[in-house]
């Protein structure tokens, strides 16, 4: 079992209900599941296989294309066509995703202050930007590989039903936000 898990389940648990008061036991807030997507503006072959190798040597996990739902004429793509891959991190390993973030990562990306909240976050979704890929041990190894990768978007889905729970759950993982 993973230590933030283990915290999750012995500590952050009781925190959340003596701080929010739940009824039931099941409506305390989880983390769902965590999506690692690599988006393309266009339809390389090239450019997708280098995003979704990267994304299968991250997470061990191998990952989806995702496809277009609409013509797009000014990038010249077609419906159907795929544009992006996507991972989705579900129990245990999401755990040890926001591990690996938490350790490693975030302490070796350069400027970094901090994750930036937006109003317009959502009750159950925290989504972010890594701009900074090769911060990911695996991926530094092949660079050579990887040079031309696009920013990584991480969202991470909770069964929280406010903004005060998501917050309290995030912060007390102490998942770096920026300061305003």
């Amino acid at each position: 079992m993973n230590f933030i898990e283990k915290f999750y389940s012995k500590t952050l648990k009781y925190d959340l209900i003596n701080k929010f008061l739940y009824k039931n036991t099941k409506t305390i807030p989880q983390i769902e599941k965590i999506i690692l997507n690599f988006g393309c503006k266009t339809s390389d072959l090239k450019a997708l296989s280098t995003s979704a190798l990267a994304l299968e040597l991250i997470t061990n996990q191998k990952g989806t294309l995702t496809l277009t739902k609409h013509n797009n004429v000014l990038l010249k793509i077609r419906k159907g066509h795929p544009v992006g891959c996507k991972v989705t991190l579900r129990k245990k390993k999401s755990f040890a995703f926001l591990t690996k973030m938490l350790i490693d990562i975030f302490p070796k990306l350069k400027n970094f202050e901090g994750l930036k909240t937006s109003k317009k976050m959502k009750e159950n979704i925290f989504s972010y930007e890594l701009a900074d890929t090769f911060s990911f041990q695996e991926l530094e190894e092949n660079y050579y590989l990887f040079n031309n990768l696009r920013n990584l978007h991480v969202t991470i889905v909770t069964t929280s039903k406010k903004k005060e729970e998501l917050q309290f759950i995030f912060n007390s993982l102490k998942i770096p936000f920026e300061k305003k």
